[in-house]
């Protein structure tokens, strides 16, 4: 019976072990009752639970043999850049530009909300990380889980696990960290102002604007090629008009398989021994850091605006310049409607909105060419 004990995982479970199961339970449990980014929190707690079990032979290939386990190979997605710029492709897909044609200048905003990325990583760095995984830190700011994954997996695979915890913790807490910080920003009269409907998008525009965009980007900032290239490819399939099918396929079928297996392998880097140390704890408060900032930056331009001539702008829009498409633009709509229940900012918001994705993964380009 003794020899029988020790074949089992019970008698090798580690406290760092246990710990990192009872993490993985909450990170299920905020999914699932709570619903907090339950599409990423489900698969990460899950696979975070399933590498912390002993003797699972799920990770590196056993000692004398050459064949690995299952997340052994699951792991070259991200390591070798695969699944997060697939995740932008379907993002891109999904994702309507015509808010921000109607009103390019709101692209502004988007790049405003950098501020929190630019400033934690100089926080980062004060606090002694490298500028590799000061890079990946502040890139929480953004509030783009994917983008998060695929910088710390270029230049610091090792905090993968916490990064990934923090950006879609603070995605999921949108509503709760961002209007205290909107309504002490602005005014009373500022909230209330209301922004004029902009004509239509011409059809030869929408598709115009993927391709160049990608051109200009990738010619600017050529290590973003690969997450706004897809990004735009997605949006192209998407506002063409003759390639429905692929659209359809990349909105649905593709992100959700890739969003699984995504989750999985941030999961599988959540380990007792790479997790449990201070420095998690000072990525989830450095996160929340860079989140508030980036709420900051983009509520004082939008504030900026606000006084310049032209069309009115609302400076609430300006919060929804992090990337969390279209939870941001939602909770400026509502923070508005608290002062004017027919104020209907949420299509105004949805420019700086998805003007956020770019900024992130320019952002996350510009971090790979300077440090990497």
């Amino acid at each position: 019976m003794l020899e029988l004990l020790q074949t089992t995982g019970f008698a090798h479970l580690s406290w760092r072990e246990a710990c990192m199961l009872a993490v993985a339970a909450v990170l299920l449990w905020l999914a699932i009752a709570r619903k907090f980014e339950p599409l990423l929190l489900v698969p990460i707690g899950f696979g975070a639970m399933m590498v912390n079990l002993p003797l699972n032979g799920l990770m590196a290939p056993p000692h004398g043999e050459e064949i690995g386990g299952l997340f052994y190979y699951l792991g070259y997605g991200i390591r070798f850049e695969i699944f997060p710029p697939l995740i932008f492709l379907g993002l891109g897909a999904l994702t309507d530009f015509g808010p921000l044609l109607q009103n390019p200048k709101t692209l502004f905003l988007g790049g405003a909300a950098q501020f929190g990325v630019v400033a934690t990583f100089l926080g980062a760095r004060v606090l002694g990380f490298t500028a590799p995984e000061a890079a990946a830190v502040g890139i929480i700011g953004g509030a783009d889980g994917p983008t998060s994954i695929y910088l710390s997996a270029k230049l610091a695979p090792h905090l993968m696990g916490p990064i990934a915890v923090a950006a879609y913790s603070y995605m999921a807490l949108v509503p709760v960290i961002q209007p205290p910080i909107m309504r002490a920003l602005t005014s009373k009269r500022e909230r209330a102002i209301r922004m004029e409907d902009a004509s239509s998008v011409p059809k030869w525009l929408r598709i115009a604007f993927p391709i160049v965009v990608t051109v200009v980007c990738a010619l600017l900032v050529p290590t973003s090629t690969a997450l706004i290239g897809l990004l735009m490819f997605g949006n192209l399939l998407r506002e063409c008009g003759v390639t429905g099918r692929l659209s359809r396929a990349a909105q649905n079928e593709l992100i959700d398989v890739v969003t699984i297996l995504l989750g999985l392998c941030v999961g599988m880097t959540m380990g007792g021994d790479t997790f449990l140390h201070v420095r998690t704890l000072m990525i989830l408060g450095l996160g929340c850091v860079a989140f508030a900032l980036s709420t900051v930056g983009g509520v004082l331009l939008g504030k900026l605006m606000c006084r310049l001539p032209g069309r009115p702008v609302n400076p609430l829009i300006g919060a929804a310049g992090v990337s969390a498409v279209p939870m941001a633009a939602r909770v400026a709509h509502n923070v508005a409607q608290e002062e004017d229940p027919n104020n209907y900012l949420l299509m105004h918001a949805m420019g700086p909105n998805v003007a956020g994705v770019i900024g992130t993964a320019v952002a996350a380009g510009a971090f790979l060419a300077l440090v990497e």
